[in-house]
């Protein structure tokens, strides 16, 4: 990968992860710049083959995101976080990195259900669903997004971190310094126009 598109990717991933922790979503100004980049820049390096690669792993982000979305077990914005980091990245990466985004955010799931007490109710909701899906219907409102008391791991964290992890095994040191300056660069100018907003409304 281009060194230029790996610090792309990092810099999505942190702002993305960095807005959904503080916020609980993603907004577009984040996701659809990113999966633009991500056409671009590997159209640039890569001309035909490059377009072709970064639209097929959009593609498979949405696509392999997209039941998740449909049961509302996962926010809009971390299914478009998905796709923008499919863009930048290409199928074959994309697809290691939301394997490892699935222990990552198991991990951090196991924590949340730790420091809330709320094992049973965690067993209950995973027997809930291995019913549902064995009768061919959909979980519902119990386990979805859509019930205020339910547990939520914030995916675009956890996305974050698999990048985080990946590119420290994977990609030099000032790739990771480069991409990490250029997210918190982008976190502080997000940080600021929010508090300019608030100031305003006041």
């Amino acid at each position: 990968m281009n060194p230029a598109i790996a610090e792309g990717v990092l810099a999505a991933a942190l702002i993305g992860g960095w807005m959904d922790l503080r916020s609980r979503r993603i907004p577009n100004w984040v996701t659809f710049p990113s999966l633009g980049m991500g056409l671009v820049s590997n159209t640039f390096f890569y001309r035909w083959d490059g377009f072709t690669a970064s639209l097929l792993g959009a593609l498979v982000g949405l696509g392999l995101l997209l039941p998740f979305i449909l049961i509302r077990s996962l926010g809009t914005g971390d299914w478009k976080l998905a796709g923008a980091l499919g863009a930048l990245t290409g199928p074959g990466l994309l697809i290691d990195l939301l394997l490892l985004s699935v222990f990552v955010a198991g991990a951090m799931a196991i924590i949340l259900i730790i420091r809330t007490g709320r094992m049973r109710e965690t067993m209950r909701n995973i027997g809930h669903i291995l019913v549902s899906l064995l009768r061919f219907q959909l979980p519902g409102h119990r386990v979805s997004l859509d019930n205020p008391e339910s547990l939520k791991v914030p995916y675009g964290v956890a996305l974050a971190f698999s990048v985080l992890l990946y590119g420290a095994s994977r990609w030099p040191a000032h790739v990771l310094i480069i991409g990490s300056l250029a997210g918190i660069l982008l976190i502080v100018l997000a940080a600021s126009f929010r508090a300019d907003a608030m100031r305003r409304k006041r």
